[in-house]
């Protein structure tokens, strides 16, 4: 089974999400999307995949979702996707995909109806990797 996560390793959220993936035996495709922003037409399949619209891959803490004045509802999905592939700081995360389907896994939690064989412990800081 091929799992993709969509990784900021400065994230505990996205670290402790990895450190579920691989405790489940599988080894991710790690995308670090600071340093390989998805491009429009992927941001747009993961948002369908998701069940989310554009809007819904938007982070606005620790971003500049504000400044940019995104909650803003004068602004079109494609304007949307602009900004994120301009800003990937802007997206959500982590996210993952795999044959099951895709989501946001905040909490790191939501990842374990994703894989085929999860792990059953506790995860966080302290986790294995």
């Amino acid at each position: 089974m091929t799992v993709t996560i969509y990784h900021n390793p400065s994230c505990s959220k996205s670290r402790d999400t990895l450190a579920i993936i691989r405790q489940s035996g599988e080894e991710p495709v790690i995308i670090e999307y600071l340093k390989r922003p998805p491009d429009r037409a992927r941001l747009r399949a993961l948002a369908d995949a998701i069940g989310l619209s554009i809007r819904g891959l938007l982070r606005e803490n620790g971003s500049p979702y504000a400044e940019l004045d995104l909650g803003n509802p004068k602004w079109t999905d494609d304007q949307l996707l602009d900004f994120i592939v301009a800003h990937p700081i802007l997206l959500q995360r982590p996210i993952v995909e795999t044959p099951k389907g895709a989501r946001i896994c905040r909490p790191p939690e939501r990842v374990l109806d994703l894989l085929t064989s999860p792990a059953v412990g506790e995860y966080g800081e302290n986790t294995q990797r």
